[in-house]
């Protein structure tokens, strides 16, 4: 860190506990070997790195050296935090020598695997922003390149890395103080505005590198009224709102009610549309989708739309707006960022947990694995990253396959929280004015995967996994890596 007013504060907020020891992995906040230096290089200097910023510069022995961001605007601001690092437009240049152990990724969704993979190969080690990949194939190639490589790589899925995680799996599963779990529902219910839609291409601005941005993504036309941040909302360079926020809510539901026992699902089925908008996104605005793991059912529900057309406020809908909901024999679990509560049968609160939701945590974490070159210390290893970006992954798929909504077909489902979920959406979008029954409300069959393959099979699959691969732009190929075998 170069700025020693800067460290001095940010230390003041760890001794006055506003940031707390992770119990998960039993990492510290401070290393303890302060003489363990860390060169540590940006790849993205954007809005979300500078929360990692923040973040990264209370872990004592860390040095930021490196910065590297084709928008030459963002890296001159990058830079004024540290006037010392060297700056880079493309990445390939940060990564060669020794001027960095390890690598911070928060570029644009599309890029996430391509820059970890080469971040390994040159021999660094890696945080990567979520969601982990674009498309599944890619995630699978990013964990085979970090056990060819040995490299240490955590995704940035922070709320790994809050303490109340392990009070909420304790209470869940050692203490039954619900019973069993019965079904899960994950939320995400956020009011976001439409993204334009121009009548000529918008020209990326001067101060991007337009190429390097682009990458492996497609070369066409960006028809938005932004180029910054809404490219989260086109296929080509995002994953919509479930890869978005999506990710972390099922990341949530996959560590507390599986305790990681479920990789990925075995089958699924999804809808939704980008309704109410005229504008140039492509992915969901309004997106649901049912998960069966063979055990516990789950669905996740997910709007931006505000609650009626005349309202201001989001939509309605039970739990949490960005959490989980564990219904269980005895009450039920309320599971969100940094809190969450639990209900008894009679709906009364029997216990709150309150945590700090993980970022600070998360990055000593990542810290202390690099230090250790131990990737068992990671609280979201490339693994975890991988499989809880899957259900998002294959959520989006549903999205892209499906056909207009039919009420006979969601009924192929005979799951109470699917059942009232869609209900829900119903209701949503009657209160826009838009029937579900529509070709403007897409559902797909129900589809099938092998989990060891993380491919789809039987009916409808051939469609479907067209989608777990995208095509490259030539010179920014992503490599197939082969699996490490067992000596």
């Amino acid at each position: 860190m170069n700025d020693p007013a800067r460290r001095r504060f940010l230390k003041s907020l760890v001794a006055a506990g506003v940031f707390t020891s992770s119990i998960a992995g039993g990492r510290r906040l401070c290393a303890s070997d302060a003489n363990s230096e860390i060169s540590l290089g940006y790849i993205g200097c954007g809005g979300r790195a500078k929360n990692l910023m923040k973040n990264f510069d209370l872990v004592d022995g860390v040095n930021v050296t490196a910065l590297c961001d084709p928008d030459v605007e963002r890296l001159g601001a990058a830079k004024d935090l540290y006037p010392k690092a060297k700056g880079f437009a493309d990445m390939r240049n940060l990564l060669e020598g020794d001027l960095v152990d390890a690598v911070v990724i928060s570029t644009c969704n599309h890029w996430h695997c391509l820059a970890a993979i080469w971040a390994m190969e040159a021999g660094k080690d890696v945080y990567v922003e979520k969601p982990l990949s674009h498309s599944q194939w890619e995630g699978e190639q990013t964990v085979a390149a970090a056990r060819k490589y040995d490299r240490i790589c955590q995704i940035g899925t922070q709320q790994r890395s809050d303490p109340m995680q392990a009070e909420i799996k304790k209470f869940l599963h050692e203490e039954k103080a619900l019973g069993e779990i019965q079904s899960a529902r994950v939320n995400r219910y956020g009011v976001r505005k439409p993204i334009g839609k121009r009548a000529a291409a918008l020209r990326p601005p001067e101060s991007v590198k337009y190429d390097l941005w682009l990458g492996p993504a497609a070369d066409t036309k960006i028809m938005r009224q932004k180029f910054h941040y809404d490219w989260h909302w086109d296929f080509n360079t995002g994953s919509g709102e479930m890869g978005n926020w999506g990710v972390h809510v099922l990341d949530d539901v996959r560590n507390n009610v599986f305790q990681d026992k479920v990789a990925l699902p075995r089958k699924i089925m999804g809808g939704g549309g980008r309704v109410a908008w005229d504008d140039a996104g492509n992915t969901p605005n309004t997106h649901f989708a049912y998960f069966d793991t063979g055990s516990i059912p789950v669905v996740i529900g997910l709007s931006n739309l505000t609650n009626s057309k005349a309202s201001k406020a989001r939509s309605a809908h039970p739990g949490p707006s960005s959490g989980y909901i564990a219904y269980c024999e005895g009450g039920w679990l309320e599971g969100q960022r940094g809190s969450a509560e639990a209900f008894d049968s009679e709906g009364d609160v029997i216990k709150t947990f309150k945590g700090n939701g993980g970022l600070p945590n998360h990055a000593q974490n990542f810290i202390d694995a690099v230090r250790a070159h131990d990737s068992s210390l990671l609280n979201a290893e490339i693994q975890v990253g991988h499989d809880s970006t899957g259900w998002c992954n294959l959520a989006n798929v549903t999205y892209q396959v499906g056909k207009p909504f039919a009420h006979t077909d969601a009924a192929e489902i005979d799951v109470e929280v699917w059942t009232k979920l869609v209900g829900e959406m119903e209701s949503l979008l009657e209160r826009h004015e838009i029937d579900i029954q529509s070709e403007a409300i897409k559902l797909s069959p129900v589809l099938e995967l092998d989990p060891k393959t993380q491919r789809f099979i039987g009916e409808h699959s051939d469609e479907a996994n067209e989608f777990l691969k995208r095509e490259y732009r030539e010179g920014f190929e992503l490599p197939e890596i082969a699996k490490a075998t067992a000596k």
